[in-house]
């Protein structure tokens, strides 16, 4: 699952380690929806049916100037840069595309790689900790297939949460989530974040944290530069690279 971030915090006596947001995600999971899952595939394809009413297309370099936002502040970047301000409103926009994520939402599959890593790191006492821009309604949409995998998370940090006043690449979600961790307040060199959306990149930086960066390959590559580390999946991801217990089995 896409859209969802992931953090995740190294014990004391352990090398620092980060946090991970993953599409769900990520946060150790999108900020917001990125990493963990796959709910950005419905969001794209819900931008590219509406366009279709108006006989224009989606283009992809839209895309990384609406990831991480506030719902609002992405509709208005969204119908602005479509050319389709005069004949549909920001507000309407979101009740349009509000209809077809709660259809879309609840298939979400966690993206590869997902379920291994976060039951890896919650097996060695490595504390997870979920960052997204996504609404509470959203996330438990996105996630009620995937349950288990989300109960191993320390805490949730969403995009409604009191303490997020701003969208990303605003850092408020994931200082909020780092906050929230048991031996908090934690060294930012000892979290790790996963992040797929260029906003949620430049928001872990803004923090002072690491981030592996797993993005769409459609994304223009000149997004990857704020990375500490760029994957392709998930599977890709070496623990021990970062001072993390290595896997005991390879990648499935």
């Amino acid at each position: 699952m896409r859209g969802i971030s992931i953090l995740n915090h190294r014990q004391k006596g352990k090398k620092p380690t980060p946090i991970a947001q993953c599409p769900i995600p990520s946060e150790a999971i999108r900020a917001e929806d990125p990493s963990l899952t796959s709910s950005s595939i419905w969001t794209a394809s819900c931008l590219e049916i509406i366009l279709a009413r108006y006989n224009k297309t989606f283009d992809w370099s839209l895309k990384p100037k609406m990831m991480g936002k506030k719902a609002i502040e992405a509709a208005r970047v969204f119908v602005e840069e479509s050319g389709i301000s005069d004949s549909l409103t920001p507000e309407d926009f979101l009740v349009d595309r509000e209809e077809m994520l709660r259809k879309l939402f609840p298939t979400s599959e966690l993206m590869p790689g997902a379920s291994r890593l976060v039951r890896h790191l919650h097996a060695n006492g490595i504390p997870i900790s979920v960052a997204t821009g996504s609404q509470r309604r959203h996330f438990e949409l996105k996630t009620q297939r995937h349950r288990e995998v989300f109960s191993l998370m320390h805490h949730v940090v969403l995009g409604d949460d009191p303490e997020v006043k701003q969208g990303k690449p605003s850092p408020e979600v994931f200082l909020a989530a780092a906050k929230r961790f048991e031996d908090a307040p934690i060294d930012p060199g000892k979290i790790l974040v996963f992040e797929d959306a260029p906003s949620g990149v430049l928001a872990a930086k803004n923090a002072g944290l690491f981030v592996v960066m797993v993005p769409d390959p459609r994304l223009d590559k000149s997004f990857h530069d704020a990375a500490d580390q760029v994957l392709s999946s998930l599977l890709g991801f070496t623990p021990n690279d970062w001072g993390l217990p290595p896997f005991e089995d390879a990648a499935i």
